[in-house]
């Protein structure tokens, strides 16, 4: 006999994957059909056990029918004396017949019959019971994995989540038993129901050689080496049967001897992997089901190269939910639910909120969606890839909430001094690598805060500061009266961070990255709101509540400047320097990268702080300037009417504090 190809890994019962759910679906179609078939199977074996009782029921009627002819007492009787021996001949024949029938019909029930009906009544109804517990239960754990998952984050009852820890662990210990021991019985199943089927025939069979040895001995000399081998199989059969049933019991009672945080979410003990480039696992997605109703189902999620799948369970396969290639993944607060993170599209028209069930489980979602997005799977070694971009990553990633925390020697307040500055001329050929661009492990800056002395110094001069940058304040004086642009736009300041060059745009798209991907991992999702005004001297961000200028740049320090190619919203430039840390009087040149989110689009700060600088070369030449003022339409002070003022610009900037970045 062929041994089992397939059975159900009872590693896998307490993971419940919707691969294991597919595969135990086929197992239990399986055992449907063969209940279907048992059932017409012992139907055309006790019509033949019905046959054969009225076989033996037909043959004893004969045999007292045969012996009643000489009770008759014919009138025309004569010469019936041998015939009447002769019936009663054969009524002893026949009696003798009549024996044999019925030892065979009783050999029919107990050898043919009553193994199949047993098999019927004890292992198929085993299994549809089992079914049954193993549904109670699965949906048992379903519904507490629902009240868990509704616990609040904030003020939360420690006492409730304990209980509901509890009972989690009570029903995913409940399913994870009832799991064990249907998976046990329906791999038994495979073994007995070929038992079952061969049994009946064999006892059928040797029930009529034992029938016909009685007067054919030639038949059961015949049957016999055939009914020894049939006999020899089913006892191998049984061998293998007791072998797999012992070794199913000690992985149960192995199984079943883990310690209970097996059993409870959010008791992970192993540390968070921040290198992976695949995931799997269920995941809570928000679905709306109104205008402003929203629904929760758990499903099961998977990555497979560079696109999130979706697996129901009970599906054969999964299917493509959204392309991660240059997605953006970012924690979010929802509905007051806890691990919640969102997804979204290069385009920003698809999104889509997930939530973990672990805190573990949360951030590692993150990382793997974040190195995804990177497209460090399409590398030749993807693992390796992953782990030297994350070496890092805590150290690149780590917040800076003022221009005071910086590292010694660095007279650039919101850089730290990357190890070597990429300057001269703009690359050519290949796109440059982001090690290229940014020095693995440069910190990012998230809030622009004043010191309380340099605030008081620009109450006392009128709204000046001092340039953190460095220069003299005549390098950073603010723009005349008379300048001729000055356009104010609202934004929010997201992060800035060194990088190495200032030629190349696609170190502002970098830079936009790598602060998202920062502000994702530390679960930075405030923003304070400024108003960036461009005039044709300089960019300055000013506070909306004091009108304190937070921090300025010369427009000819502005060297690169982008809005994001999918998120119209997303807008920075990069702004050069002078290091001086190295004693060169002249100093090395340094850049910075600045990242705002604007209630506009991007493209308009761009075009209005290009349309400054023409301004500037313009006031070179007279003649220049005065046909670039005849081009552009002018306001009745004689400045350049650009853009209509944005709403609530002017007023006063309070409650604007802590907004919430949609980046």
């Amino acid at each position: 006999m062929p041994a089992v190809h397939h059975k159900l890994l009872l590693e896998e019962a307490l993971q419940d994957s919707p691969q294991t759910r597919s595969l135990l679906s086929v197992f239990e179609e399986d055992a449907g059909m063969l209940t279907t078939y048992t059932n017409q199977l012992l139907q055309s074996l006790q019509r033949v056990f019905g046959a054969q009782s009225e076989m033996g029921l037909a043959t004893e009627q004969l045999s007292q029918q045969l012996l009643e002819y000489e009770k008759k007492n014919f009138a025309l009787g004569k010469g019936d004396e041998e015939v009447i021996t002769t019936l009663q001949s054969f009524a002893k024949t026949v009696g003798e017949l009549n024996s044999l029938h019925s030892e065979l019909a009783n050999q029919m029930a107990d050898s043919m019959v009553f193994p199949l009906i047993q098999f019927r009544e004890k292992d198929l109804t085993e299994i549809s019971t089992l079914k049954e517990i193993f549904g109670i239960a699965t949906d048992e754990h379903e519904a507490a994995m629902v009240k868990y998952s509704r616990l609040p984050k904030k003020k939360e009852n420690e006492k409730l989540k304990s209980d509901m820890v509890k009972e989690v662990a009570y029903t995913r210990r409940k399913q994870h038993q009832a799991s064990l021991q249907y998976y046990c019985a329906l791999n038994a199943l495979q073994y007995r129901k070929r038992v079952a089927m061969l049994e009946p025939m064999l006892g059928y069979t040797q029930a009529q050689i034992s029938f016909f040895k009685k007067g054919i001995e030639l038949v059961s000399k015949k049957m016999d080496c055939f009914l020894a081998s049939v006999s020899t199989m089913t006892q191998n059969i049984q061998a293998q049967l007791d072998s797999e049933a012992e070794t199913m019991r000690m992985a149960q009672r192995e199984l079943l001897s883990v310690e209970d945080t097996v059993y409870m979410p959010d008791k992970d003990t192993e540390p968070v992997n921040r290198t992976l480039i695949q995931k799997a696992g269920y995941l809570n997605i928000r679905n709306k089901t109104g205008l402003v109703t929203t629904a929760w189902d758990r499903l099961y999620f998977f990555t497979q190269g560079g696109n999130l799948m979706c697996q129901p369970r009970g599906a054969v396969a999964g299917g493509m939910v959204l392309d991660l290639d240059n997605s953006s993944v970012m924690a979010v607060e929802c509905e007051d639910r806890r691990y919640c993170f969102q997804i979204t599209s290069p385009s920003g028209k698809t999104s889509m909120i997930l939530q973990a069930e672990s805190k573990r489980e949360y951030e590692e979602w993150i990382c793997t969606v974040n190195n995804i997005s990177r497209q460090i799977y399409l590398t030749d070694n993807p693992e390796a890839v992953a782990i030297r971009l994350n070496q890092t990553a805590i150290q690149a990633v780590t917040p800076i909430t003022s221009f005071e925390k910086r590292p010694e020697g660095s007279p650039n307040p919101d850089r730290a001094k990357p190890g070597g500055v990429l300057a001269g001329g703009s690359q050519t050929g290949a796109a440059p690598e982001p090690e290229d661009l940014i020095a693995p492990g440069t910190p990012i800056q998230f809030d622009i805060m004043l010191p309380a002395s340099e605030f008081l110094d620009q109450n006392r001069a009128g709204g000046r500061r001092t340039n953190p940058f460095g220069e003299t304040d005549d390098e950073c004086s603010t723009e005349s009266d008379d300048s001729l642009l000055q356009q104010v736009f609202a934004v929010r300041f997201l992060g800035s961070m060194a990088v190495r060059c200032g030629n190349n745009q696609e170190v502002i798209y970098e830079a936009m990255r790598q602060v998202l991907a920062a502000r994702a991992i530390h679960n930075i999702f405030r923003t304070t709101e400024s108003h960036l005004m461009v005039t044709s001297s300089s960019l300055r961000l000013i506070d909306p509540q004091t009108q304190v200028t937070r921090i300025s740049f010369q427009l000819r320090e502005v060297c690169q400047f982008a809005a994001h190619q999918e998120n119209g919203r997303l807008m920075g430039f990069v702004v050069e320097g002078r290091d001086w840390s190295d004693g060169d009087e002249e100093g090395e040149p340094s850049f910075s990268a600045f990242v705002f989110e604007s209630n506009t689009e991007g493209e308009k700060i761009c075009y209005t702080i290009s349309l400054a600088k023409d301004i500037t070369e313009a006031k070179k030449d007279p003649e220049a300037l005065a046909q670039l003022m005849k081009n552009m339409p002018l306001t009745n002070d004689g400045k350049f009417l650009l853009l209509e003022p944005e709403e609530g610009d002017t007023t006063n900037g309070a409650g604007q504090e802590d907004l919430e970045s949609e980046a």
